[in-house]
């Protein structure tokens, strides 16, 4: 895959200048990429558009079987896929398959939901008259993708497309190409039709940017932070649609009722899963007084007894690398921020020792105590394996403080009285609340954001719809007219 695109249905060597790229768990050099020319974006893209009207034509049933077979393969190498993500983005061998286990669920979702898109018949106001809604594929979507999850965050887009009837330019992130690429060559095997789903490279400024500024690209579905996605809408030169889901700073809410085991648990997976690579990762945690040293033991105690180690050496590790050297340094500055400012270190603070880490960007999970909304790390996405914890009294305040925010991605509550779940599932203003459990997502729900976390929807029937026109058909037919 080294150099390659994958454009028109078929790997090529890319005509741009070769961009390194390396394992973050040790520094070394694991292939290049090319930077897609402004000839290559127009042809990827041109491929996409001569390929979707017979791909919208076919029957759903047609689309879903190739889903299902794309599905299928990808599960059947779901070790050979999961090693080249380690490889690249760091994260533990088992941590990886299991994304690309996701992956093919994501395929076997959407295909059965292609074969459900119906339409409505609308009563009128007048006799004679009938009102069809019809759905209809947008068309070409340009979908550029992150690095911490380069394979579900590819499929999201992906499978959504298909299933409608979309064709799709796909453009992974600069430092993670090679699970984008792996992907595409079982799209090739799966008997996609060329020019369906295609692949370029290069950095997002300019590769994605291109996608953004290409007059024959009718969506764009974008995953990552919020300032680029901001920029993503003001530079768009033409009336696109948008799907955005943007960064989040993502609180949790511990009650005095709550099962503080549980909590403890469910804090420390959602904290430093992925290094705190995700945009639904707790950033910061609110806990009533009456339990916060309770509370803050147990989460110390537990971020010290998760393993970090190289990925790929050791596949069960609880954390593996983090993806590059820039997450690593604004995780620095946020916990230098925090002390600085009064915060007390209950765990970790620092890069592991021993020679196996000398090459990587490795960093233990972290925990401060005693936080405010003075500090960084209470009020910015840190994207890194560190959590803020702030004491609180009344319930009331905790809400106000956890929507003290501009984001609105993810909120998490553990509480056993029902008056507490009810006040701040109500109150939290969240796209996700979920209660005495730290998984936000799931495939067939909506997932998105509020406020600066995004526009639009992924996963779920909503999910689908992102990648539809609706057509109204009034039909005067003349009876009783």
């Amino acid at each position: 895959m080294d150099g390659m695109l994958f454009i028109g249905g078929a790997f090529r060597p890319g005509e741009g200048a070769r961009l390194a790229v390396e394992n973050p768990a040790t520094g070394a050099v694991i292939g290049h990429i090319a930077a897609a020319t402004p000839a290559e974006v127009d042809e990827a893209v041109t491929a996409a558009r001569r390929a979707f009207r017979p791909w919208a034509a076919q029957v759903p049933k047609a689309r879903a079987a190739a889903l299902h077979r794309l599905g299928d393969l990808i599960a059947a190498d779901a070790a050979e896929m999961a090693r080249i993500m380690t490889v690249e983005q760091g994260k533990p061998v088992n941590e990886a398959k299991g994304e690309i286990l996701k992956l093919a669920e994501a395929c076997h979702f959407y295909a059965e939901e292609a074969t459900r898109v119906h339409g409505e018949i609308i009563p009128n106001d007048q006799p004679g008259f009938q009102s069809l809604v019809v759905r209809e594929p947008i068309g070409v979507v340009g979908a550029i993708t992150p690095w911490n999850y380069p394979a579900e965050l590819v499929g999201w887009k992906l499978c959504a497309s298909l299933a409608a009837g979309c064709t799709i330019v796909i453009k992974p992130a600069e430092i993670t190409p090679f699970t984008a690429l792996a992907i595409a060559a079982k799209c090739a095997e799966a008997g996609i039709p060329p020019g369906v789903v295609n692949v370029l490279t290069g950095k997002g400024s300019q590769v994605g940017q291109a996608l953004v500024e290409h007059p024959q690209v009718d969506k764009i579905a974008f995953t990552g932070s919020s300032a680029v996605g901001l920029h993503i809408q003001q530079s768009c030169p033409q009336v696109k649609r948008m799907s955005l889901e943007l960064g989040g700073n993502c609180p949790m809410v511990v009650t005095a009722s709550a099962d503080i085991a549980a909590a403890v648990k469910g804090a420390a997976r959602r904290s430093f899963r992925n290094c705190g690579q995700i945009c639904i990762a707790i950033n910061r945690i609110y806990v009533q007084r009456g339990v916060y040293e309770e509370f803050l033991a147990g989460l110390g105690r537990a971020a010290e007894a998760l393993s970090v180690q190289d990925g790929l050496a050791h596949p069960d590790a609880d954390l593996g690398a983090m993806a590059s050297a820039e997450p690593l340094a604004k995780t620095r500055a946020h916990l230098a921020d925090a002390l600085a400012k009064g915060a007390r270190l209950i765990a970790g603070g620092h890069a592991p020792e021993g020679a196996e880490y000398a090459g990587g960007h490795f960093f233990r999970p972290t925990v401060l105590a005693d936080c405010t909304h003075e500090m960084q790390v209470m009020t910015e996405e840190t994207f890194g394996p560190l959590v803020g914890i702030a004491p609180y009294d009344d319930l009331s305040e905790a809400i106000q403080r956890a929507n003290d925010t501009p984001y609105g991605l993810a909120s998490y509550v553990y509480a056993r009285d029902l008056t507490e779940i009810q006040s701040l599932s109500a109150g939290l203003d969240y796209g996700n609340v979920a209660i005495n459990n730290v998984d936000a997502g799931i495939m067939n729900a909506p997932y998105g954001g509020r406020k600066q976390s995004g526009i639009g929807y992924e996963h779920g029937r909503e999910g689908l719809l992102e990648y539809f026109n609706f057509k109204h058909v009034r039909l005067h037919h003349g009876v009783g007219a």
